[in-house]
């Protein structure tokens, strides 16, 4: 039997994704953010976390989903990567869930485009799926895009 695994789980529209655990450094509210000239348009802007700049990632553009409605805020998942912190902007935050990886299960089908890349699978919940992002692999592609457009 698989050691079961523990993910911070939040909503982008009307999906329900879940990244590790071990990869969050912190949950906290829309900060203030600086706009950053020329970089790409998945990078919502930079913010000021207690003296450290961090880069405010906005998930909805790098899934290519639809814009979030103008009256609702996001909230900031800030996690750890090999190059610092990051902020991954999200609609809401869900609960922390144990699965085990015996459960988990190849993308849909129908998961398409930038999506089907940063899914890393699937656990069929009660009433719904929960999808495995791969932070790494969104965040290496990220910070290539900053590079490359910053």
């Amino acid at each position: 039997m698989s050691e079961p695994k523990q993910y911070c789980t939040f909503y982008l529209d009307d999906l329900f994704f879940g990244i590790d655990v071990l990869m969050v450094q912190e949950v906290i509210k829309l900060q203030d953010m600086t706009n950053v000239p020329l970089a790409s348009k998945v990078v919502q802007g930079l913010i000021n976390l207690r003296g450290q700049i961090v880069t405010a990632i906005d998930l909805r553009r790098r899934l290519e989903l639809s814009e979030r409605p103008a009256d609702q805020e996001p909230m900031n998942i800030v996690i750890q990567t090999d190059d610092g912190a990051v902020s991954l902007l999200v609609d809401e935050i869900g609960d922390v869930l144990e699965v085990t990886e015996a459960t988990l299960e190849p993308p849909p089908r129908t998961v398409k485009g930038t999506a089907r890349e940063l899914i890393t699978g699937v656990h069929k919940l009660d009433g719904c799926l929960l999808l495995i992002l791969d932070t790494e692999k969104a965040m290496t592609v990220t910070h290539n895009l900053v590079a490359v457009e910053a």
